[in-house]
């Protein structure tokens, strides 16, 4: 029998190893930029064409390449930033592996154009599928210009799982703002299809940069917080509880100017707002930690995001008080009150009083085991009577536990037949939350709130196969200050909000009027609508689509209220349009509507 273990071919080597660095086009953009960066370019301006898929263009006025250097950088494992393996543990620059120009090369068609300051003319490099196919030279500025084309182009899988171009351009900025965020004195340009999206001049600080990429609002609701200690120091910004959204949209770590996730110092944050922030709300924070670099290892993670700290617990200590410190000294933590008036005396020991024990009277008659008409009355069962204080809540006991498990609810195969008894059907609303039906085996029990938003979600969605949702215009324009990224997401999925039913206009220093909106949120809070729309568009799940986003929020946000009490004809005709959609048992997001209590059940109950 043959050997059959050989070496890969190092082109489909370089195309397995490219995809941990080269996910989608964000990721080319990120590692193009940092080594920009690395190369002390003062100036950057990134360039896309279709979201990155056709190409990504990167130029930088930075120390550039020599023709040997040049032709190097696209071998793997090649690079300037180290050189022994001490050097890991020293790590100042964005990259160090030398994998990121060797990855994309593997999987597109790169042209680099370089010049250093000292040499007359620069030189043009070809690179298809890790293959050079033409090197020759050329008159260019100093510095680096990589275009990449065709991303993916020999990995058809690769590129068919890409999202929607929106979806993937907005990760391409957010990449940049990150950097951008981090190297505040950089110029920084993107142009997308053309139109230049963002301009960040030079900033003299990183508060005005986070003006220039998160808006004047974002910037004018922080708070700066400052901790200089031997293990770190941590500076930058946290934001006030009330400008705190549901969305985790403006939160950035970075480590010694790098960009990094870390759960841990995320609930560090969130642990010193727990007394003013209300549950399910994020609030906002750039903070920066200036660590030594033998005291972490930011090589653990192909995009370098995930760091170890040496003294985390530490580091998260000293952080959570810096939090809590700039909150109080902004009068946002709740101070403790140590007002006397209403203290409970602590009984102090004195030698000079003396201590007397408490003298104790016994009984000698008194027998336990003996019957009396007063111990008797204790043990008789509780008066039938049901207006006696012995009367049990039974509705309160029965739906105790109905909201907590929804998933072990039992419904029927065919919840109509079920419910439809007789020539009449009674219905009872609980709470002003819950639709009480007498059933054939028992009686379901639908969440109102829940059941309008499934019938509203249905709707919609058939609306975007037809024609455009009417629009109820407003008599003055609605105007709400965005973030820039939030602003940019509007700009994005502009088209699909108009066939939604919104009227909506971009205008200056990243805010939007709406001049009308769906006809069915008229009495909506519509800037409360916008800012849930923008926080979900954020974070689309991939099993979704736009359209079902959208249609999820604005459902959710137009249902019966909980609390509304309904007739019996609104009842019946909500009972009859949830059970006529495709989908009546769960919500988009997958909660429970019904719930059957069988007559089994019920009697368990009572024993």
């Amino acid at each position: 029998m043959s050997d059959v273990i050989r070496l890969l071919p190092d082109s489909l080597a370089n195309q397995i190893a490219a995809g941990e660095v080269v996910q989608r086009p964000a990721s080319v953009v990120k590692e193009l930029v940092e080594n920009a960066i690395d190369a002390g370019a003062s100036r950057i301006a990134v360039l896309l064409v279709d979201s990155g898929r056709t190409l990504i263009q990167v130029i930088d006025n930075g120390v550039g390449m020599s023709e040997t250097d040049a032709r190097m950088a696209f071998e793997r494992h090649a690079t300037s930033k180290i050189s022994k393996p001490d050097d890991l543990f020293s790590i100042t620059t964005m990259g160090f592996r030398g994998e990121a120009l060797a990855s994309i090369a593997a999987v597109s068609e790169v042209v680099l154009q370089t010049r250093r300051a000292t040499d007359e003319i620069g030189v043009e490099i070809q690179i298809r599928a890790s293959e050079v196919v033409a090197q020759e030279y050329v008159a260019c500025p100093q510095g680096a210009n990589f275009s990449v084309k065709n991303l993916f182009y020999n990995v058809p899988a690769r590129r068919k799982f890409l999202k929607s171009d929106a979806y993937e351009l907005r990760l391409s900025i957010l990449e940049v703002q990150k950097i951008a965020l981090a190297f505040p004195s950089i110029e920084i340009s993107f142009n997308h299809n053309g139109n230049e999206l963002f301009h960040y001049y030079p900033a003299g600080n990183v508060r005005q940069r986070i003006v220039q990429v998160l808006g004047k609002q974002a910037a004018a609701s922080l708070i700066e917080i400052k901790s200089d200690t031997l293990l770190a120091r941590i500076q930058g910004y946290v934001g006030k509880p009330e400008a705190a959204k549901k969305s985790q949209n403006d939160q950035y770590f970075f480590v010694n100017r790098r960009y990094m996730r870390h759960s841990l110092f995320h609930k560090a944050v969130m642990q010193a707002y727990e007394k003013v922030l209300s549950p399910g709300l994020q609030p906002a924070y750039i903070i920066f930690f200036e660590v030594d670099p033998q005291k972490i290892d930011v090589n653990i993670h192909p995009t370098k995001t995930e760091i170890k700290f040496e003294d985390e617990q530490a580091l998260w200590q000293i952080l959570n008080a810096a939090v809590r410190e700039s909150l109080g000294k902004f009068n946002v933590v709740p101070s403790l009150d140590f007002e006397t008036e209403m203290a409970i005396p602590i009984p102090v020991p004195s030698k000079d009083i003396p201590v007397k024990m408490p003298s104790i009277r016994l009984d000698p008659d008194y027998n336990p085991f003996q019957q009396t008409p007063e111990n008797k009355r204790e043990h008789q069962m509780p008066s039938a009577d049901p207006y006696t204080r012995h009367n049990l809540p039974y509705w309160e006991t029965l739906l105790s536990g109905f909201e907590n498990e929804p998933k072990q609810a039992t419904v029927f195969p065919n919840d109509r037949q079920e419910v439809e008894v007789g020539s009449t059907r009674k219905f009872i609303q609980i709470k002003a939350k819950y639709i009480c039906i007498p059933s054939k085996s028992g009686f379901m029990l639908v969440d109102q709130h829940r059941a309008h938003e499934r019938i509203l979600f249905e709707q919609f969605l058939s609306i975007y196969k037809g024609n455009h949702q009417p629009t109820q215009k407003q008599l003055f324009p609605l105007t709400i200050a965005l973030s820039a990224n939030d602003y940019m997401l509007m700009e994005s999925y502009a088209d699909i909000l108009r066939q939604s039913g919104f009227e909506i206009r971009c205008i200056e220093d990243f805010q939007i009027e709406v001049y009308g909106c769906p006809a069915f949120l008229d009495n909506a809070d519509i800037k409360q609508v916008i800012e849930q729309m923008v926080a979900h568009l954020n974070h689309i799940p991939a099993s979704d689509t736009i359209e079902e986003s959208i249609a999820g929020i604005l459902s959710k946000s137009s249902a019966i209220p909980y609390g509304k009490i309904l007739t019996d004809v609104e009842m019946e005709h909500l009972i009859d349009r949830l059970f006529a959609c495709a989908n009546h048992r769960y919500t988009p997001d997958g909660k429970a509507i019904i719930t059957l209590f069988t007559m089994d059940e019920i009697e368990k109950r009572f024993g």
